[in-house]
């Protein structure tokens, strides 16, 4: 019940901000769920920081979503280069009381490749011709295939999907998952893109499906590395925030420069 009630009200709330939150409301609540997001991954990879060490990383970590409210793609990986700049600048500064300074180095710069950067292109989606459409037709690929995948992989899952990873997962789930992307995105396009092609569609829904499934193994993979069920606590009965938009930190980028290559929407 509690993952039911949380899954409705976050919803709720996101669909509120996709269909009438003004662009600068949105760029403040994608940042600080950047931010929350990457202190539980943060908590996770490098535990041995407490929140005084922890909290500049972690700014530095927003920049590339910052960088992102132009629109402008190269704003955007300006911001990640100053980041990348000012951890390295806060490592050498604090060298003497880092434990593993390379370590901090390594894993708080891939953070800003894997968060920082990937959610920035949430950003860069919204501010694209029709963007609040292509992230709506983004939501109900990703959230259905969770949704979809959970529910059928728990009545019907029997063959794993990636039992190294995640045990849970299963091909039946994962099929299911795929499934529900499809109809949602169907709906999507009926009411939001009408001009867009069916085959066009499917192609996003299947590609962007597969991702959503390669992030949430991905993250997994970090979670497993170090010993840990899920990345917070924050959402009773889906655990943290990290655990609800890992789909999303694949297909948001993925979606943004299909969109490029295939209408040739400017980048720059």
């Amino acid at each position: 019940m509690k993952r039911l009630i949380t899954g409705i009200a976050a919803s709720a709330a996101w669909l509120l901000l996709l269909l009438a939150g003004p662009f600068p409301l949105f760029l403040l609540v994608i940042t600080g769920l950047t931010a929350v997001a990457l202190n539980e991954y943060l908590v996770i990879v490098l535990p041995g920081l407490n929140t005084r060490a922890r909290t500049p990383i972690l700014l530095f970590g927003l920049l590339p979503v910052l960088g992102a409210y132009s629109g402008d793609a190269a704003t955007l990986l300006g911001g990640l280069s100053l980041a990348l700049v000012a951890l390295l600048l806060l490592t050498l500064f604090r060298y003497a009381s880092f434990v593993q300074p390379y370590e901090i180095i390594s894993r708080a710069g891939f953070a800003y490749l894997y968060l920082g950067l990937c959610s920035a292109h949430l950003v860069l989606l919204m501010a694209l011709p029709q963007g609040r459409a292509w992230l709506l037709l983004l939501t109900a690929i990703t959230a259905a295939s969770d949704t979809a995948a959970f529910y059928t992989g728990s009545k019907f899952g029997k063959h794993k999907l990636c039992p190294a990873i995640s045990p849970g997962k299963t091909w039946e789930g994962f099929a299911g998952g795929l499934a529900g992307s499809l109809g949602a995105s169907l709906l999507v396009r009926h009411f939001f893109l009408p001009e867009q092609g069916l085959l066009w569609i499917c192609l996003i829904v299947l590609l962007l499906g597969c991702l959503g499934a390669a992030g949430d193994l991905s993250e997994s993979v970090i979670k497993r590395a170090f010993g840990v069920k899920d990345s917070g606590s924050l959402l009773p009965g889906h655990g943290g925030l990290l655990d609800r938009i890992d789909s999303l930190l694949l297909t948001a980028p993925v979606l943004y420069y299909l969109l490029y290559f295939w209408t040739g929407v400017c980048l720059i």
